[in-house]
């Protein structure tokens, strides 16, 4: 059994002989709107993914991986800058707990105080690359290439249209700073038969980078961001019609190929060991447009847009010949938002000290098979709808979408109404959470604080000691009004729970949140 352990989110871990060498590689595999059931790996029944299994079977798997919002911006937002959307400043206040990201027709973007990736990997000699989908604004100064890309290939935002170039224009692709074509007119997509090269693109978009670094003495760092599997999904004409699940088993096929043909040519140029990759997805399955249109989030509930587990838990997959252990299986609680961490340590590289970051440094887990103790907190816009400790979830507000949505026919959560936990209004649960034990129970269909005996530990689970401070007020947003406890070592602990989890309020560097007290009822802080 893995041992667990308390990690600082600065520190930065040793990785002997690989310490010493130049760092290593960096790429990221990062899909658009793919479910945790839609790899072999993770149980998906076609078996039409082999690279990606062939890929966890040579790396590690992890089971309990997690995006920072189940919307494209935000999560994107969060990987980058290793900071909550509530920190960086993707969220809306405009409706309370409503998603917030970056179509064409919004002027915002990421904000130039915001320290990105690539920014501080350069400091390292890194030569950052972007390919695909950026959404992180689409006006000049939100440009990738001013936020620490060297080189892009993409759109500033997904492939929706066509559009009538009239209300609005269809969306354009760049290279570098020039726009060099549109979707649907330079770059096809056929709405009616899902036909589209896109993909095929930024597969030899992908390994002509990497063959043009290899040489280099300089490390590189690769972000892949495709978006075949969001509707409209697509795929080439020679995945068309291949796969048991229909266009979208043919965009993943496609998908999975691609990343196979990566992953050959590393080991084909002898950089294999010196590459670290991590695949994942910016969040659940769109249950809203399957099963032609979306894809599957295995037992979990619900999708993308909500807080559920179908929604926020992710497939995710660490690479790194010579250096993970093959065959692992992990259940460290991760987030895309450890990438940006973990990703400075491998550089060298310490995480801004004039910041909260939420990230951790995943490197114990992947490398030594620890077990981090850490929270993972579930935002819906601007409210924390729940948070997770050790195996057990606490919702402190549910809801899927409106009724006017969902009279509508748009269903988040198709076939899977559980009463009182699918509401299709906003309800708050502050008072007495919902409280679901996600071992036993991941599909959260059975509340435990309905149940006998329960009610008194469940009255312990509030959300009076989380507090985040936004970017913009730099005031706390409190979820009721929250009383910090001294500078002492507090845990979060329902002993008849069996859960215990530990932070330090004297070392902020190790907290999840910059005023985090971690108080449960009138249990305060812990003796022991």
């Amino acid at each position: 059994m893995a041992r667990r352990v308390l990690v600082p989110l600065c520190l930065c871990w040793a990785l002997g002989p690989a310490a010493a060498s130049a760092p290593p590689n960096l790429l990221f595999l990062l899909m658009d709107d793919m479910g945790w059931g839609d790899l072999g790996a993770f149980g998906e029944p076609s078996k039409e993914t082999p690279n990606l299994d062939q890929m966890a079977s040579e790396g590690m798997l992890f089971l309990d991986f997690y995006t920072a919002n189940p919307l494209c911006s935000p999560s994107r937002a969060a990987l980058l800058t290793g900071r909550l959307p509530v920190r960086n400043g993707f969220y809306t206040t405009n409706a309370h707990a409503r998603n917030a990201y970056t179509p064409q027709d919004i002027v915002g973007g990421i904000a130039d105080s915001e320290l990105l990736l690539p920014e501080l990997l350069k400091k390292a000699g890194y030569i950052n690359k972007i390919i695909g989908k950026w959404h992180l604004g689409h006006r000049p100064q939100f440009h990738p290439l001013k936020h620490g890309f060297d080189e892009w290939f993409g759109s500033p935002n997904c492939h929706f249209g066509p559009f009538d170039n009239r209300a609005l224009p269809n969306i354009p692709v760049y290279r570098d700073w020039e726009m060099i074509g549109r979707y649907y007119e330079d770059f096809k997509i056929d709405r009616k038969t899902g036909e589209a090269n896109l993909t095929q693109i930024y597969l030899q978009e992908a390994l002509d980078f990497i063959s043009k670094q290899q040489g280099s003495q300089q490390p590189f760092f690769l972000y892949w961001a495709i978006d075949a599997t969001h509707a409209p999904v697509y795929a080439s004409k020679q995945f068309l019609g291949t796969s048991q699940r229909g266009l979208y088993g043919d965009a993943v096929r496609e998908i999975d190929d691609s990343i196979g043909k990566i992953l050959k040519h590393l080991q084909k140029l002898g950089i294999s060991e010196k590459t670290f990759v991590f695949f994942t997805s910016d969040n659940g399955a769109a249950l809203v447009s399957a099963p032609k249109q979306g894809g599957s989030n295995g037992r979990f509930l619900c999708g993308k847009q909500t807080t559920f587990e179908g929604g926020m838990r992710e497939p995710a997959i660490a690479w790194w010949p010579g250096h993970i252990p093959a065959g692992g299986v992990s259940h460290q609680l991760g987030s895309v938002m450890d990438l940006f961490t973990t990703s400075l340590s491998l550089a060298g590289l310490q995480p801004p000290s004039d910041r909260q970051i939420d990230g951790i440094d995943l490197l114990p887990a992947i490398l030594q098979g620890k077990l981090i103790d850490r929270p993972i907190f579930y935002y819906r816009g601007n409210e924390m709808m729940a948070v997770r400790v050790g195996l057990y979830k606490a919702h402190y507000w549910t809801w899927s979408n409106s009724w006017e949505e969902y009279s509508k026919g748009i269903d988040f959560c198709p076939g899977q109404n559980v009463s009182g936990v699918t509401t299709h209004t906003l309800e708050e649960h502050t008072t007495l959470p919902l409280l679901f034990h996600l071992g036993m129970d991941p599909g959260e269909k059975y509340p435990l604080s309905v149940l006998p005996g329960w009610q008194s530990c469940v009255l312990e689970m509030r959300p009076e000691g989380f507090q985040i401070k936004s970017r913009q007020t730099e005031r706390p947003l409190c979820h009721r009004d929250a009383t910090l406890a001294e500078p002492s070592d507090c845990c979060l602990e329902c002993p008849r729970l069996g859960v215990s989890q530990r932070w330090s309020l004297a070392a902020p560097k190790l907290l999840p949140t910059p005023l985090f007290s971690a108080v449960f009822g009138a249990a305060g802080c812990c003796d022991s």
